[in-house]
């Protein structure tokens, strides 16, 4: 829910302070907003991602008994959780077989040929029926990390990617 729009070390940095402070849906309730905002202000839109932790720990623990849903409708069903962050609790949390699409994601998707689509969910099921079961637990991390330090969007290293030979894409770099 923290990771929209902000960096993995701004997140990292915030959360280890805020999960030592309320690891759990009822102790991030004790802290309170206010609180819980100083802990994530450095985040790009702590505000709505503030209020929408506190209405999803309030719903934890009246519909789940605390814990968090292994559903992708339940999880759908809790403010800030749309379909990439259900997807990567259900794949990261629950090993369910699923693959989150975000930026990177459909960039390398779409540049390479892997599992070309128009749309988020058109590229998620192309993935899934170009990914074989067996390699989805991870797909989704390889596939980020490809997409972040390799299949960049502005300048690609296509000089130093694995896939140079079995990529699509018409403006790749000279190896």
């Amino acid at each position: 829910m923290l990771s929209a729009q902000a960096t993995d070390r701004s997140v990292n940095k915030a959360t280890a302070g805020l999960f030592a402070a309320a690891a759990t849906p009822q102790a991030m309730l004790d802290l309170g907003l206010r609180r819980l905002k100083n802990h994530i202000r450095t985040i790009g839109l702590y505000n709505t991602k503030a209020a929408n932790i506190m209405k999803t720990c309030g719903l934890l623990l009246a519909r789940h008994g605390g814990e968090v849903p292994s559903t992708r409708a339940a999880l759908e069903a809790l403010p800030g959780v749309g379909r990439k962050t259900a997807n990567v609790i259900l794949n990261t949390a629950f090993g369910q077989p699923t693959i989150a699409v975000d930026t990177h994601i459909f960039r390398v998707a779409n540049r390479t040929g892997l599992a070309p689509g128009r749309t988020v969910i058109e590229v998620e099921k192309n993935l899934l029926k170009a990914v074989p079961a067996r390699y989805r637990q991870d797909a989704h991390h390889w596939l980020i990390l490809h997409g972040r330090y390799t299949c960049v969007a502005r300048k690609p290293r296509c000089g130093s990617c694995v896939i140079y030979d079995l990529c699509t894409y018409p403006d790749k770099l000279d190896a």
